[in-house]
C-alpha cells in the first residue's frame, strides 16, 4: 500500500503547509480510541491538548511519544498565533481535548476558523462524544435535538435560559457538573414542571456508568438521597403537554385566587410538583410583598 493510499487524500500535506487534525479521544474507557486516532497522534509534529498532564496518561497507554503544548480557555489567544505559524511552516498538528471530540463545549473553534481563513487544511478524526453517547442509549426521540452545552452557573442566567427553552419541541441536551445538579433540578421543576421526563447519564463508558430515567421530581429525590459523581449529561425529551406553569407562577396564582395561607399553598404546590415543601417555601419567600399574603 502506498503512502497516499494509507493516509488518504484529505490527510496529505497541501504543499508546504501543514494540516490541523481535530482528534476525538475517549470520554472514559481508553479502549474507545480509534486506530486512526492513535496513528495520527503518533505521526503529527505537535499535539495541542487542553490539559497536557491528562493527555500524557493517554499517550503512555498507547506508546505515543509526541510533544504536547497546552491549549485551553485561558491561553487560547496566545497559543493560536503560534500554532497557525507552525502549521504555515509545514508542521502537522493535532488538536485534542481532555475527553471526547474537540470544540464541542470546549475551546478550539477559533483556531479552526483561523486555519480555514488562511488556507490550512483541517481534517476531523471522528470518535467519542459524550452528548451522542448519552443520546444513543437514553431511549428518547432523537429525530430532532438541540445541544445547549453547559448550563449557566449563575442561578438567574440558568433560569432565564430554561424559561426561553420552555415549550421547545426538540429533545434538549445539557452538560452539567455534579455539584450544581441539585440546583439545576430544582430550576427544572420550577420552570418546566416536575412531571417532565428526564434522563441523567453519568460516568459514561466508565465502571460506574449509570442512566437515570424518570421525572424531574423523581430525579430531585434520587439525587438528594445519593449525590451524583462524575460529569453528567441531562436529556429532556419534549413535553407532550406544552409549557408547564412554573412553581412561582403556580404559587402566585393560588395565593391570589384562593383564601389559602402561604403555608397551605406551599403544601399543595409541593405535592403537585413533587418537591420538598422547604424548597417551595423558599420560592414563596421570593414573591413580592404585594403577592405575599397571610401566613
Amino acid at each position: 500500500m502506498t503512502e497516499e493510499q494509507r493516509m488518504g487524500g484529505a490527510e496529505q500535506r497541501a504543499g508546504h503547509v501543514g494540516t490541523l487534525y481535530v482528534v476525538a479521544t475517549p470520554i472514559g474507557n481508553l479502549e474507545d480510541i480509534t486506530y486512526r486516532a492513535v496513528r495520527i497522534l503518533s505521526e503529527v509534529d505537535l499535539v495541542a491538548a487542553e490539559d497536557t498532564r491528562h493527555s500524557r496518561k493517554l499517550f503512555a497507554r498507547f506508546g505515543i511519544k509526541k510533544p504536547l503544548v497546552s491549549y485551553h480557555d485561558h491561553n487560547e489567544q496566545q497559543r493560536q498565533s503560534m500554532l497557525v505559524k507552525r502549521l504555515q511552516a509545514g508542521e502537522d498538528i493535532a488538536l485534542i481535548s481532555d475527553a471526547g471530540t474537540p470544540c464541542i463545549a470546549d475551546p478550539g473553534y477559533r483556531l479552526i476558523a483561523s486555519c480555514h481563513a488562511v488556507g490550512i487544511p483541517v481534517v476531523p478524526i471522528p470518535g467519542p462524544s459524550a452528548l451522542i453517547t448519552a443520546l444513543s442509549a437514553a431511549g428518547v426521540n432523537t429525530d430532532r435535538f438541540a445541544f445547549e452545552g453547559y448550563l449557566p452557573q449563575r442561578a438567574k442566567a440558568r433560569a432565564d435560559l430554561l424559561r426561553k427553552l420552555n415549550g421547545e419541541q426538540r429533545t434538549l441536551i445539557f452538560y452539567e457538573a455534579p455539584h450544581r445538579l441539585a440546583a439545576t433540578l430544582i430550576d427544572l421543576v420550577d420552570i418546566l414542571g416536575g412531571e417532565r421526563q428526564l434522563v441523567v447519564a453519568r460516568e459514561l463508558t466508565k465502571l460506574h456508568e449509570e442512566f437515570f430515567r424518570g421525572t424531574v421530581a423523581e430525579a430531585v429525590t434520587r439525587f438528594e438521597q445519593e449525590p451524583a459523581r462524575g460529569e453528567l449529561v441531562l436529556i429532556l425529551p419534549p413535553s407532550t403537554q406544552g409549557p408547564q406553569m412554573n412553581v412561582r407562577d403556580a404559587l402566585r396564582k393560588l395565593l391570589n385566587e384562593s383564601d389559602l395561607s402561604r403555608r397551605e399553598a406551599v403544601k399543595l404546590i409541593a405535592k403537585e410538583y413533587g418537591l420538598p415543601s422547604s424548597d417551595v417555601y423558599r420560592v414563596s419567600l421570593s414573591l413580592t410583598e404585594e403577592e405575599a399574603i397571610d401566613e
